[in-house]
């Protein structure tokens, strides 16, 4: 089981009216998390709990513009190992939205998968893309929107949790969760 993870939105929160908590590093960090002001709003503890998730069978891979910087910096923030990061295509492949609104991380995330189950927690998930995966991906696979304002919180991690315990048994997308 693969989970893929987005960083801005998901486990750095933007946009919302309320200051956002400042967090302190964990874990020593090399001097490229200096030129990431916007870090410290990544709770730490977020690791433990991917970590987690890990134990219970699922490979983390870093679906993210951040490309090798999310392990540079963002993996050590986080306290957790160096991981696979999705390859995206040049720009200008396919048009922002992807075609027919998808997402544009949609057909790469379903490619790199190659027919495995997978939960994806990314913000710019929409249902044109749980309907996309669940008629062109033949394994179960729950795609679930994180609130931007917020990034990943308790209750997301339950869902996936959940989802992934009960053997994902399901064909094709999981229920739209924020």
């Amino acid at each position: 089981m693969l989970l893929f993870i987005d960083i801005d939105g998901t486990l750095i929160p933007f946009g919302s009216e309320r200051p956002y908590p400042v967090h302190e590093p964990r874990f020593p960090l090399p001097q490229s998390a200096a030129d990431q002001p916007l870090l410290t709003r990544a709770d730490p503890a977020l690791g433990v709990r991917l970590a987690r998730l890990a134990a219970i069978g699922c490979e983390l891979v870093w679906a993210t513009t951040w490309m090798d910087d999310a392990n540079d910096v963002v993996a050590p923030w986080l306290g957790l190992p160096p991981l696979p990061v999705v390859d995206w295509p040049d720009e200008g492949v396919e048009p922002p939205l992807g075609p027919r609104g998808l997402t544009w991380k949609t057909r790469t995330i379903v490619a790199w998968a190659a027919g495995r189950p997978f939960v994806w927690v990314d913000d710019e998930v929409t249902d044109t893309d749980r309907a996309w995966v669940a008629a062109h991906h033949p394994a179960p696979a729950l795609l679930h929107r994180v609130d931007h304002r917020y990034g990943l919180t308790a209750r997301d991690f339950d869902v996936m949790e959940e989802w992934i315990t009960a053997g994902s048994g399901r064909r094709g997308s999981g229920p739209a969760v924020r």
